[in-house]
């Protein structure tokens, strides 16, 4: 079957994005930090509270952004954990950055914070974390072992914005945070991104950075009659179309995120006693977190186990995915000195994890396709 009566995600689509983009184009003004790309930039300021926020094209140029802020030079070295997508480490190497890959956490899948004392040495200038699936990592720790350390914390929020750690949002601990309103996310305009600033010191510079190394935000701001180069920088304006794509989607973030609540915990609670009996592994929740309810995994109990289910799901016209490999065994990985066992937890963990479909208009119905597709598996290895 090549067709998949129940594809792994659909972008959510909620009626007022349309008219929206219509009227950006109406208002003749298309590019960059149009009006609906500052009324973006409001709503997340106000929502989580934070000092900054910057649309960008992608996350992964948000992260980039964070590389130059942070004047990342050659030889700096990095923690990252080693199970993320390879953006999170990229924009990093881009500047002459050396990574060092760190495992992950058994229960959250989260960069392990207690391995962070072993890997920081002179050279290390930055930890990039990761809050996989939604889920916070141990933010207390980590922060205070940064402080110490004298290390900045960029926090890669791209699966978890509304999350939150002991009450406070992710995404407003580390100096820096990026979001991610790809395609996959909870709210999208297909490709797209933020950069969320929560050093005061860092503001001014993030807006010139974005604007191509210019004091171009001065300049119609009125700070100054005309506007020059004066630092490094890049384009990473989206165009207001987009924004105002998004804006639709942030309008109403509350109901998105109410119908993916109801999602995630009809296969929590459904699966649970199928879980139990083949052995398989359902997420695991602290409490206390927040989860942005961005995805729902089990961890099979072998890859072959996994292998085949993918294929029982596509037999049965239902498309599930794996995710994550893990990034110090990658080509580029060994380059940075990755070894097999370094992280046995990621190695592990990347063989077994399969995502089930979670996007905002699946239905009851096909739920529940899903769900009686699982429990009708028999062919464990």
């Amino acid at each position: 079957m090549t067709q998949y009566r129940i594809p792994f995600n659909k972008p959510p689509f909620l009626g007022h994005e349309l008219g929206y983009v219509k009227d950006s184009i109406a208002n003749a003004h298309i590019s960059g930090d149009g009006a609906y790309t500052r009324r973006c930039h409001a709503f997340l300021e106000e929502k989580l509270a934070i000092q900054k926020a910057l649309l960008t094209t992608s996350c992964t140029h948000a992260l980039e952004m964070c590389a130059l802020l942070l004047d990342i030079q050659p030889g700096d070295e990095i923690i990252v954990p080693a199970f993320t997508f390879v953006s999170s480490v990229n924009a990093f190497v881009l500047r002459g950055g050396a990574p060092v890959f760190a495992d992950i956490r058994p229960d959250t899948l989260n960069l392990d914070e207690r391995v962070l004392p072993q890997l920081i040495t002179k050279k290390t200038r930055a930890i990039v974390l990761v809050h996989y699936a939604g889920l916070a990592c141990e933010m207390d720790a980590i922060m205070s072992i940064a402080r110490e350390h004298n290390i900045a914390v960029v926090e890669d929020n791209a699966h978890g914005l509304f999350a939150r750690y002991k009450g406070k949002y992710l995404g407003t601990f580390g100096e820096l945070a990026t979001l991610s309103f790809h395609e996959t996310k909870n709210f999208t305009c297909g490709e797209g991104g933020a950069l969320l600033v929560n050093d005061d010191s860092l503001v001014d510079r993030a807006e010139i950075i974005r604007e191509k190394g210019t004091n171009r935000s001065h300049f119609f701001r009125g700070q100054v009659d005309k506007y020059t180069w004066v630092d490094v920088g890049s384009s990473y304006l989206p165009s207001d179309m987009l924004a105002a794509y998004l804006y639709a989607q942030f309008e109403s973030a509350a109901e998105i995120q109410a119908r993916r609540q109801e999602i995630w915990n009809r296969y929590h609670v459904d699966l649970a006693e199928w879980a139990a009996a083949n052995r398989v592994q359902a997420p695991t929740v602290p409490d206390h977190v927040e989860q942005s309810y961005h995805l729902y995994y089990l961890l099979m109990p072998s890859l072959p186990d996994r292998t085949a289910l993918i294929q029982h799901l596509k037999d049965c016209g239902i498309l599930s995915v794996f995710h994550y490999q893990p990034l110090h065994l990658s080509n580029m990985g060994l380059r940075f000195g990755g070894r097999r066992g370094d992280c046995p937890v990621t190695e592990d963990i990347a063989d077994r994890l399969l995502r089930l479909p979670f996007y905002y208009s699946l239905t009851p119905e096909d739920q529940e396709r899903v769900i009686a597709a699982l429990q009708a598996f028999t062919d464990w290895q």
